[in-house]
């Protein structure tokens, strides 16, 4: 009995300690990277109970996201609302606490990690739309970003990115080996499906006055190309389109130019933005919509890409970046740049025939991409980490 006593206390402290950056895990606020997060890791967590996870927040948490008995909440001083609060956060708080509890390795789903300490690190780095698209964003976010991000990659002992596009640009960017970066794709809500005719009736009257509908889903700022959807939309409406434009997110940076173009638009009154909605609403609103329109400037993935084929609504989105290896051949691509070229597929997508076309591509496409997928490319990246795999 005392022998057996002893093993388990041996096996006990030979557990490895893992710690995730959970920081984005904000109820009902979930965006990208916070679904990443939670996707994945409630996985993980599950799928290995002989590991001792940490999850690290710098704010009061939500219970939900403590998702099993070996699961360590801890909340880290202080909340990380501006760039200082994050380096504060990252290179004082966190460290520290690393090093108390024998952290065997830190996994940052927002590629921010440590610059010191003897942690091994493995770094998320979803995209390099700060690198290629500054004006995009808050200019001393994106100078954060664009100084100390090279700066986490060469630091980190691994890499990980959500899409072949986005291991190639970090490796030819950052001048990293291939070797040393890993992809974890996204997946998609299992909540999203179709609906039968008579649903999809119920939810255009109630959102649409019972009109077919264009969708956009994402946060709203410059890169996700607002301007042009509405430019294109207008067009569309000109040439006799009779689909309403739904625009569902949070603004995240709302600008003068996306203000502009929805304050001129000719048909105002057919845009409705619908701010954030609930899981629910969202698979329905989307599963009911005519197309979804993702016509962003840049995308590391584009998760409303499959959130629309498992909701068999069509797609239209942009033919730069990740879009065209997430979409396949099951999207109309287009110019993000051209709001011609976006009014065109508006236009052809209301044909019947290509609708069934695409909505069977889109499920063979499907096939490529789940969160149960994606957490087992996470644990053969934690093995790589890991001194004995």
């Amino acid at each position: 009995m005392r022998s057996a006593k002893i093993i388990n206390r041996a096996l006990y402290l030979c557990r490895v300690k893992i710690a995730v950056n959970t920081r984005l895990l904000l109820k009902d606020r979930l965006e990208g990277i916070g679904h990443f997060t939670a996707e994945i890791f409630k996985g993980l967590v599950l799928e290995h109970p002989e590991v001792e996870w940490y999850f690290i927040f710098d704010r009061a948490y939500d219970e939900t996201f403590v998702f099993s008995e070996n699961v360590k909440p801890i909340v880290l001083f202080p909340p990380t609302r501006h760039p200082v609060l994050w380096h504060i956060w990252f290179q004082w708080s966190l460290p520290r606490f690393l090093r108390k509890e024998k952290i065997d390795l830190f996994i940052s789903p927002d590629g921010m990690i440590p610059l010191w300490g003897k942690t091994a690190n493995l770094s998320v780095i979803h995209d390099l739309n700060y690198e290629h698209q500054p004006k995009n964003l808050d200019p001393v976010a994106g100078g954060y970003m664009r100084y100390f991000y090279p700066k986490f990659a060469n630091k980190s002992k691994r890499l990980a990115t959500v899409s072949k596009f986005c291991k190639d640009d970090l490796a030819k960017t950052y001048a990293i080996d291939e070797a040393k970066i890993d992809v974890i794709p996204n997946g998609y809500g299992e909540h999203f499906k179709p609906l039968a005719s008579f649903e999809k009736k119920q939810v255009r009257e109630g959102i649409a006055h019972g009109k077919p509908y264009f969708i956009y889903l994402g946060a709203l700022n410059p890169r996700k190309n607002l301007e042009g959807l509405m430019e294109a939309f207008e067009l569309y409406r000109n040439e006799g389109g009779i689909c309403k434009l739904l625009i569902v997110g949070e603004k995240m940076r709302w600008t003068n130019q996306i203000e502009k173009a929805y304050q001129n638009n000719a048909f105002q009154d057919e845009i409705h933005f619908t701010g954030r909605l609930s899981d629910v609403d969202l698979a329905r609103v989307l599963a009911s919509a005519e197309a979804l329109c993702l016509v962003s400037h840049f995308e590391g993935f584009g998760i409303p890409i499959l959130e629309a084929f498992a909701a068999e609504t069509p797609v239209i989105c942009s033919d730069n970046t990740a879009m065209p290896e997430v979409a396949g051949d099951a999207a109309l691509l287009v110019d993000s740049n051209s709001a011609i070229s976006i009014k065109e597929a508006m236009l052809q997508i209301e044909s019947q025939d290509l609708q069934a076309v695409l909505i069977r591509k889109g499920k063979v496409q499907l096939q490529k991409y789940s969160w149960e997928q994606s957490w087992n490319c996470m644990w053969e990246s934690i093995q790589k980490c890991l001194p004995n795999g």
